[in-house]
């Protein structure tokens, strides 16, 4: 399960160990087997967990995009 968070305090990002200061967004991960991997907006963008879309008029950042690229471009 993936969830969408704020950071309450200070939390490390598992993909780039940069550290994700309080109120920065970062992406959890759950696996199955309990496993949960915190992820910055830099490397889920870069990884395609994130991205931009246009919502109301505004450009807004989501961690659950709807559309692939391929379909954002057209």
């Amino acid at each position: 399960m993936n969830r969408g968070c704020v950071a309450v305090g200070q939390v490390g990002c598992d993909t780039c160990k940069r550290l994700i200061e309080q109120g920065d967004r970062y992406l959890l991960m759950e696996e199955a087997a309990g496993k949960r991997t915190r992820v910055c907006v830099d490397c889920c963008l870069s990884e395609g967990h994130a991205a931009y879309v246009k919502e109301k008029g505004e450009e807004v950042l989501t961690f659950f995009p709807t559309r692939t690229d391929s379909e954002q471009r057209l």
